[in-house]
């Protein structure tokens, strides 16, 4: 599963993506930029490619009808690996649910948490944070459930 979210910095707008692998529930490629352009989007899918291998017979990659996972670019790039898009219909959240609970979870654990007392200042500080989440959600939180990040 592929999805966007977006998270307020005094810098601006920072958008992550999260590219989810649904039977394990790890998050195998992830980006955080200042922008929302189809090229966040292969970075990400860079990471999962190389974290999970080059090839990828039968691998479904679904996503929202996000201008990002509609594009020839985004398509060509699945393609090459072997992977065929799937795309929800517009105002459908069902398909997406994994997706959205993992964006639902990291803004309450670590972008909006306890101990944050306003918005991150930078994309650098939330993408530097973001990479200690995913860890933390690849090892410890996908092993034991969801669990409270602030305490876990």
């Amino acid at each position: 599963m592929t999805d966007l979210t977006f998270v307020a910095t005094w810098a601006g707008v920072a958008f992550v993506c999260f590219i989810i692998d649904a039977f394990s529930r790890m998050i195998v490629g992830w980006r955080v930029a200042s922008h929302m352009r189809t090229v966040m989007i292969l970075d990400a899918i860079e990471m999962a490619r190389w974290s999970r291998g080059h090839r990828h017979a039968d691998l479904r990659c679904h996503s929202d009808a996000g201008s990002q996972f509609t594009s020839i670019r985004y398509g060509e790039r699945l393609a090459e690996i072997g992977a065929t898009p799937s795309i929800g219909t517009v105002g459908d959240s069902y398909d997406n649910a994994l997706a959205e609970t993992v964006n639902g979870y990291y803004k309450a654990e670590l972008v909006r948490g306890p101990a944050r007392s306003g918005p991150w200042k930078t994309v650098e500080n939330l993408e530097l944070a973001t990479l200690g989440w995913v860890h933390w959600h690849n090892t410890q939180g996908t092993a034991e459930g969801l669990v409270d990040f602030t305490t876990g």
